[in-house]
């Protein structure tokens, strides 16, 4: 669904779970090129080494705590949100974006020099949704979808 939107680059930003989220992470482009993906781990995520192993073997980059990523338009630091020490770390640094999961709720607020953006969830949402950010134009999107792999909170 991102790629098909126009993303150019994955990021997950925790509770990844099982090696499937990570398989979906390892995308091509309609050129059958790669696309640049990352993730980080979260509070659901148990069996690191291995996670992080079968990551990189496919490719995907694994920044764990958090992950920083030089941009044109400034400093992308991403994480999951279940540590204060680590989303402060990307506030002080004043990154540009401050990009986290953790409370499966869409986020797009600014503090200080740092716009702060959670996607959403795909799991234990009323809504299960991603985000498209477009560095570039700072445009923002929130995209719904339809079936998520877990179950809904009651």
């Amino acid at each position: 669904m991102l790629v098909d939107a126009g993303a150019e680059m994955l990021l997950h930003l925790g509770d990844v779970g099982t090696v499937e989220v990570i398989d979906a992470l390892a995308e091509v482009d309609e050129a059958g090129e790669r696309i640049e993906a990352h993730l980080v781990f979260g509070n659901t995520d148990w069996d690191l080494e291995t996670l992080r192993r079968y990551a990189e073997g496919l490719g995907v980059a694994v920044a764990h705590p958090a992950g920083r990523l030089e941009l044109k338009t400034g400093l992308l630091y991403f994480c999951h949100g279940h540590q204060p020490e680590v989303m402060k770390a990307g506030l002080r640094e004043g990154a540009r974006y401050l990009c986290h999961g953790h409370t499966h709720r869409t986020l797009d607020t600014v503090q200080g020099p740092t716009r702060i953006i959670n996607p959403g969830a795909l799991f234990r949402a009323e809504t299960y949704t991603v985000a498209l950010l477009d560095t570039d134009t700072d445009e923002l999107e929130f995209l719904t979808v339809d079936e998520g792999p877990g179950p809904r909170p009651s």
